[in-house]
């Protein structure tokens, strides 16, 4: 294949006459990680608390967590990111279904891609939390309480805080998916990384250097969470219970 490679096209003007494609290359990655930071953060707080309401006793709460998590984690994420952007508002009253209609861009797809990207990522943290819960020794619990300690001062003080660290590699994984997650919502029209190299190619007709480029920032992006996240795992570890793995035994 004879492809002349052309790395200068960066620095020429995209068709909005302002900015050149390095730059909205750059504003697509900042959109990635808004979304995906924002999701992340939604999908640790609400799987948390699935996490709990899936260990405690209550089958009432371990029914809905139940319910939930099976609902998001088996539909497809495009389908959901459709559901959320198309049927979302035609469901809601009509007054707030018109006033999410007529939001402007970006905010029109970012917040329908924000929604579906945390119930889906939360039923999916919410299982390696409750993961990281029941491979606990039942002892802890059971010493938790003879001491005098509420089921949720156990989970806040004694249960979550070691679950956290002993989850720290599925929530790596989970968290760099979620920045891959993220290019899903270029189909509702959200620019981001993706959807800005889609852009420069379908305008400049250099592919090549706008996936290329797309490819680099995805790698920078995910290369840092995965060493941030090894260093904190290393960090966290619980001397006896959890700690980084040792090569050659």
């Amino acid at each position: 294949m004879n492809y002349d490679w052309d790395w200068s096209i960066f620095l020429e003007l995209s068709p909005d006459g302002i900015h050149t494609y390095l730059e909205t290359v750059i504003m697509g990655a900042g959109w990635t990680l808004t979304l995906a930071g924002c999701a992340a953060a939604i999908s640790l707080l609400a799987g948390s608390a699935l996490a709990v309401m899936r260990t405690a006793n209550s089958r009432g709460a371990d029914a809905v967590a139940t319910t939930y998590v099976e609902v998001f984690r088996n539909v497809p994420l495009l389908v959901q990111m459709f559901l959320w952007f198309f049927i979302f508002p035609e469901i809601l009253p009509v007054s707030l279904g018109v006033l999410i209609k007529q939001m402007s861009q970006p905010w029109a797809s970012f917040i329908p891609a924000l929604l579906c990207l945390s119930f889906y990522g939360s039923a999916r943290v919410g299982e390696q939390i409750r993961a990281g819960i029941q491979s606990l020794p039942r002892g802890q619990t059971q010493a938790a309480l003879a001491v005098g300690l509420h089921e949720f001062e156990v989970y806040r003080y004694v249960i979550l805080p070691q679950a956290f660290r002993v989850v720290i590699p599925p929530l790596t994984s989970e968290l760099i998916g979620m920045v891959k997650y993220s290019s899903v919502a270029l189909t509702i029209g959200l620019l981001e990384l993706t959807g800005r190299a889609r852009s420069m190619q379908e305008y400049s007709f250099h592919v090549f250097e706008a996936f290329s480029a797309a490819t680099f920032i995805y790698l920078a992006i995910n290369g840092t969470i995965a060493l941030s996240m090894r260093a904190l795992e290393g960090r966290v570890a619980l001397p006896g219970l959890v700690g980084p793995a040792t090569k050659g035994v």
